[in-house]
């Protein structure tokens, strides 16, 4: 949705309602204090206390703030002329200051046969992300809805075996961004998100201020429990111990994908700048820093890191670098354009059955939505033609991979 920023001066604009707001903003640089925004003149991301500052800035009472958190998160209204419960002059004043609410509109939705939905949501500059919807039902037939955000339009990391990758990279989502993701998924299956994963499009320690503002959003104004959340990473330097100083109750998830430096970097291409050592040392501290698991994802890509030496391999890195570990192996989904293959049932469970007669603990994940381009950038690829070409400000920094 376009900004458009209406000026004061117009003569559509009542004479009252400018001198007002003219005042608003000279207040709101001044005496007021400065309204913390996720991002510039979007509400989407606001705490209820920003946004009762908001309020306040703009002559309204604090309770008002209070309206628009209930409005925001709560009803999910996506239009600032619809928050009906607002009186209609604070509604002007605020679209002529150039506020927007920040949700996007849904471009394309494909439903699995297992009721796994994915989405493709058109931003603001007409980019297109992705995020999935994957409802599952536990032994007790409770529902858990789980929302796989993106963090990162594309990725430049380029792991060999993901889609996203391939698709190019464009820049770093905003909070909003990755919120409204969450959003999305909570109107499309009308239910609660119960768990989110920072595991879509793009490497979250690549944009870390952004994923942890929306962490916090998630947490405190979706009312997600942090132990519901997991961040997943595949390892960029100095960032997971900057994530353990935060002291989250949330998962780290590191995706691994071999057990030996070599065969990593092959899968891999980053991980040349991030020693296997290095980076399991930063994950034991952060077990011992947060007393939060480690989860390891590996995806298990046939003839290339599924053989029983590679899962031994595996076990005796884990055990030496101490407790806290949890592996989550993930068949390969196909993706066009690779020569990998998923790896057969049997070379699934004899890698399980290594891992935990080594006492690692172990599970399988299930794949879901095959018929949706589930597997991450897929679908975003499809509609799209040609590989993105990265915005200068947002590429340059993340080349920038510090070392260890």
């Amino acid at each position: 949705m376009a900004l458009v920023i209406h000026y004061l001066c117009s003569s559509s604009v009542p004479l009252a309602r400018a001198v007002r707001s003219r005042a608003l903003t000279m207040n709101s640089s001044s005496s007021l204090p400065m309204v913390k925004t996720a991002d510039s003149h979007v509400l989407l991301g606001m705490s209820e206390l920003d946004l009762q500052q908001l309020a306040l800035n703009f002559g309204q009472q604090s309770y008002r703030g209070k309206q628009l958190h209930q409005l925001l998160y709560k009803r999910k209204v996506k239009q600032i002329q619809d928050f009906t419960h607002l009186p209609v002059p604070f509604r002007n004043d605020l679209e002529e200051a150039g506020w927007t609410v920040g949700r996007s509109p849904i471009h394309k939705s494909v439903t699995a046969a297992d009721g796994t939905i994915k989405l493709l949501i058109k931003l603001e500059d007409g980019r297109l992300v992705e995020t999935v919807g994957i409802p599952v039902e536990d032994k007790k037939g409770s529902l858990r809805l789980t929302a796989c955000v993106s963090s990162q339009v594309g990725c430049p990391l380029r792991c060999s075996f993901c889609a996203t990758g391939k698709g190019g990279f464009s820049r770093n989502l905003k909070r909003h961004e990755i919120v409204e993701q969450v959003l999305a998924i909570e109107e499309l299956f009308k239910r609660r998100v119960t768990n989110v994963v920072f595991m879509g499009m793009g490497e979250p320690m690549l944009n870390l201020k952004e994923v942890l503002g929306a962490h916090q959003c998630l947490n405190k104004d979706v009312q997600i429990g942090q132990r519901m959340m997991t961040i997943s990473t595949v390892g960029v330097p100095n960032t997971i111990k900057k994530l353990a100083s935060h002291k989250l109750q949330s998962t780290l998830a590191l995706s691994l994908h071999a057990p030996n430096q070599k065969l990593r970097e092959q899968i891999v291409p980053s991980a040349k700048s991030y020693p296997l050592n290095a980076i399991m040392k930063d994950c034991r501290d952060y077990f011992l820093e947060t007393s939060r698991r480690v989860s390891f994802e590996y995806t298990l890509l046939a003839g290339v890191n599924d053989a029983v030496e590679h899962a031994k391999e595996l076990a005796e890195l884990l055990n030496e670098w101490g407790r806290g570990h949890h592996v989550n192996l993930i068949p390969f989904n196909p993706v066009e354009g690779t020569e990998y293959r998923r790896p057969y049932r049997k070379a699934v469970l004899a890698f399980t059955a290594i891992l935990e007669s080594r006492k690692i603990t172990t599970s399988v994940r299930q794949t879901r939505g095959l018929d949706a381009n589930a597997a991450c950038g897929q679908l975003r690829n499809e509609f799209q033609k040609s590989p993105l070409l990265p915005s200068l400000d947002d590429m340059q920094p993340q080349l920038k991979i510090p070392v260890a």
